[in-house]
């Protein structure tokens, strides 16, 4: 029954969270590449590699479906993985998708052609690759129009979250927004477009304003996997033990992990 989420380090805790308290009876496998992480300042052809190398650890684990809760890893390989290399019987999905079915208030599957929405100006924080791929605004595009979005490669960010330094990871978080504000004084809504940057929420929402409405993945990803498993439930897997996977020290991840998710986590080589 298990699921798989994937992430370059860290940050795609928030999404296994959110995602096993709506789904308590669904285990899931996660798998950290800490051991080559931040994804954000790699090539798209290392990302690509690492990616369907941590994502076929996870098919052997049990798990037909695997969620990319790593932005860069969405941006960057995904749409090449769909093309050519994912068999019939296995599903990879991004998490570009929920974030952008809210901020457009529009289903997926809703083709109609695209139209505007209320938010007209959008702050974009991501990783370099993010930024550099520009996935998000291509597949804004598709759903949305006369949306201005202004991007802010968070440089340094995911490696402070990743190293536990939180005093850092505040400032830089405070100098990202200062330097997307001298772009685009009044975004409407923000998007934290890294799964790490959830764990930095109140920090960008206090340096941004009370009145710029954030969007957080978590959440959105968990309910589109929860609306997912109940249109498709054959996609849950074979596995059925929960299980926590890393190519770094599974000692450090460990004491890392468990002072993200307030309990108990033991992560094993990947």
């Amino acid at each position: 029954m298990a699921v798989g989420v994937f992430d370059s380090g860290l940050g795609g805790l928030t999404v296994l969270d959110a995602a096993a308290k709506r789904l308590p009876d669904v285990p899931f496998v996660y798998f950290g590449d800490n051991a080559h992480a931040p994804y954000g300042v790699r090539t798209s052809d290392d990302i690509y590699n690492l990616t369907t190398a941590a994502v076929e650890r996870m098919w052997d684990a049990g798990c037909d479906l695997v969620i990319l809760a790593c932005n860069t890893a969405s941006a960057a390989a995904l749409r090449r993985m769909q093309e050519s290399w994912i068999p019939a019987d296995k599903r990879v999905l991004g998490v570009f998708v929920p974030l952008i079915e809210a901020l457009t208030e529009r289903k997926w599957g809703d083709n109609s052609p695209p139209r505007e929405v209320a938010v007209k100006h959008v702050a974009l924080f991501a990783t370099p690759a993010t930024v550099a791929s520009r996935a998000f605004q291509r597949e804004l595009a598709f759903r949305a129009i006369g949306v201005d979005v202004e991007a802010q490669a968070c440089g340094g960010l995911v490696d402070a979250i990743e190293d536990g330094d939180m005093i850092l990871a505040e400032a830089l978080v405070r100098s990202h927004v200062d330097a997307l504000k001298r772009k685009m004084p009044d975004p409407q809504a923000a998007i934290l477009g890294c799964t790490h940057y959830p764990l930095m929420q109140e920090a960008f929402q206090e340096a941004l304003g009370a009145d710029v409405t954030v969007y957080s993945q978590a959440d959105l990803v968990a309910q589109s996997l929860a609306d997912y498993l109940q249109r498709h439930p054959k996609m849950i897997g074979e596995g059925r033990d929960e299980m926590f996977l890393t190519t770094g020290d599974p000692r450090k991840v460990s004491t890392q992990a468990t002072q993200i998710l307030r309990r108990k986590v033991e992560f094993q080589n990947a």
